[in-house]
């Protein structure tokens, strides 16, 4: 009959791991709410309120923008990750994630005004339009640029 044993301080460091795993994702959901509300403030009309009554074009808007954010954050917390240092990992996740999300809010905006879109008439309507896409691709590809310009 063999006999398993589990190395000396197991406990210890599965412990510290699910501690660092409990503490990035609740750096990663307080980065997304960070992201969401910073695109709330800078998009015309309240966004949530567009969202929550199904205007068509605000909930893509809205959903490109959370997958971006989380791109952001994702590399945010990547690019300091595994360093041993939980604190410092943390802080640097914070802030990078914090200017990634500045850098996204302001390049969508200024894409938008470029390229002359009413984003304000785009997620007021009752139905589907098309400029509606390229927002949702500026919102992607920038959180893209901005995700990796972390690492």
């Amino acid at each position: 009959m063999t006999a398993v044993a589990l190395e000396s301080g197991y406990w210890s460091s599965l412990g510290e791991g699910v501690g660092a795993i409990i503490l990035y994702a609740i750096l990663g959901l307080l980065l997304m709410l960070v992201g969401f509300f910073a695109i709330d403030l800078t998009t015309p009309g309240h966004l949530r309120s567009l969202v929550r009554t199904g205007k068509p074009n605000a909930v893509i808007v809205a959903a490109s923008a959370m997958v971006s954010m989380a791109l952001i954050v994702v590399l945010a917390v990547f690019s300091v990750g595994g360093g041993g240092r939980l604190l410092d990992g943390l802080l640097a996740g914070l802030i990078y994630g914090l200017v990634g999300i500045i850098a996204q809010v302001v390049s969508v905006r200024v894409l938008e005004r470029v390229i002359g879109i009413d984003i304000g008439r785009v997620l007021a309507s009752d139905v589907y339009t098309t400029d509606v896409l390229v927002v949702a691709a500026a919102h992607f590809g920038l959180g893209l640029v901005v995700a990796f310009s972390i690492l």
